[in-house]
């Protein structure tokens, strides 16, 4: 059959024909090159755009061209780039960076197919794959009625934990990616980093708070024990990075300050008043907020002194078996703690938003009527998500690496991503999120 390769069993068992597809920048591993090269293997044309001189190191060679123009003019290269490459497909690492989201409005506009991956929603062990966009974009449905149908059409779910993270992976790469753009930076002088801190300093600092972990860890168990001895009701509040794209491009915040004091006068109005309030930070926060002084000051601001516990280190799920309820703006862990049957209230709608496994109400009244999660609508969104949105691998292990490049080709392959049925439009937590002042 001219123009056709037959695709090898380890990737797919479908025909492939004129498959165009152009990479973006992937993140710190060689998941994106290893998943190009099964792409090409199977017959697909594979090009990609490096932006950087850390991109550069991860993967180059032919189908590879440097951008080293400005940040606003790389829309209409990319676009240029399409057009006389005669793109098909689209793939790139979280949707809301700078370059990603001018090449994302190009491919849309041509009608070219988008893809996006992030960390899996099912951490650890699975990445995030959804056509179009993440998060507020996410064109999966958030409807209970849409969700349990899909898990029925997906059939069986292997959920058993897989690829544990590797320490060396997660750290060294990201140094090494960062110090070379930070050195050579003259290779590509307009480069425009997407992260908010100097990697230098961001090291430094970290390193510090790595070396300091252990103490602030049997710190926090005790203060943990000795909350849960008091036998008080207590809600924890998560603290998500500054530098999250969840806050700063999915959120009405500027900063996670504004969060806390958002949940602090709500608190102050409406908790019961033997209720505590649990802070804690985030496992990478490298310690360029002082987060203590400012809980400190926001809790006497609201009258809240005594009401609030700020912990910085530990684990969050040490919380979830006492806990009356978790508030988050939009991070994973509220899905971690709706997994632990613990009710979640989110400021905005994440992923897992959904009337059944969080509270709809207002947040005042969510301290006092938290109500429960569905488990069986639980154990459907997970499959769903599983079966559509969500494929197996970790660039945190070298195993899991390879078998997530293998699933991510294979479905995009396929066109597998958001089937069966999980893809909606318009994005249905769009207008929601919109209405509450986020930017998108």
């Amino acid at each position: 059959m001219p123009g056709y390769r037959r695709l090898g069993s380890s990737v797919s068992d479908h025909w492939t024909q004129d498959r165009r597809i152009l990479f973006l920048q992937g993140p710190l591993s060689p998941f994106f090159r290893l998943a190009g090269s099964r792409l090409k293997a199977a017959g697909c044309s594979v090009f990609r755009i490096n932006l950087c001189l850390g991109d550069w190191l991860h993967w180059h060679g032919e189908g590879c061209v440097s951008y080293k123009g400005k940040p606003a003019q790389f829309g209409a290269f990319a676009a240029d780039f399409m057009d006389s490459n005669q793109i098909t497909d689209l793939i790139c690492h979280a949707d809301q960076r700078t370059y990603h989201k001018a090449a994302i409005e190009a491919a849309q506009a041509r009608g070219i197919r988008v893809f996006v991956t992030e960390l899996g929603l099912l951490r650890s062990g699975w990445m995030s794959l959804e056509r179009e966009g993440l998060a507020t974009l996410s064109r999966f449905p958030s409807d209970p009625g849409q969700i349990r149908a899909i898990a029925d059409r997906v059939g069986e779910v292997d959920f058993t934990p897989a690829y544990p993270k590797s320490a060396y992976l997660e750290i060294v790469p990201d140094v090494l990616y960062n110090l070379a753009n930070e050195f050579l930076w003259f290779l590509y002088p307009h480069y425009q980093r997407h992260t908010i801190y100097p990697p230098i300093l961001e090291y430094i600092k970290g390193g510090w708070r790595m070396l300091r972990a252990s103490r602030r860890n049997q710190a926090v168990a005790r203060q943990i024990e000795h909350l849960k001895a008091e036998g008080c009701p207590y809600f924890v509040l998560p603290l998500q990075l500054e530098g999250d794209f969840q806050l700063r491009a999915h959120s009405p915040y500027k900063s996670f300050a504004e969060v806390i004091d958002t949940v602090f006068a709500s608190f102050t109005k409406a908790a019961p008043r033997n209720s505590k309030l649990v802070l804690k930070t985030h496992p990478l926060d490298a310690g360029f907020e002082n987060w203590p002084q400012t809980v400190e000051g926001l809790a006497a601001h609201h009258g809240l002194s005594g009401r609030v516990l700020f912990l910085d280190g530990g684990r969050l799920d040490s919380l979830f078996e006492q806990a009356a309820g978790l508030v988050t703006l939009n991070s994973t862990a509220g899905l971690e703690a709706i997994q632990a049957g613990v009710p979640v209230k989110t400021l905005v709608p994440a992923h897992y938003s959904v009337d059944g496994l969080t509270y709809q109400g207002a947040l005042d009244a969510f301290w006092t009527e938290p109500g429960t999660p569905d488990e069986d609508l639980l154990a459907a969104y997970l499959k769903a998500i599983a079966g559509t949105i969500q494929i197996r691998g970790s660039i945190h292990c070298r195993q899991g690496t390879q078998v997530a490049a293998d699933n991510l080709a294979r479905r995009v392959l396929d066109l597998s991503v958001n089937e069966p049925g999980a893809f909606v439009e318009p994005p249905p937590r769009l207008d929601a999120a919109r209405a509450l002042g986020v930017p998108l």
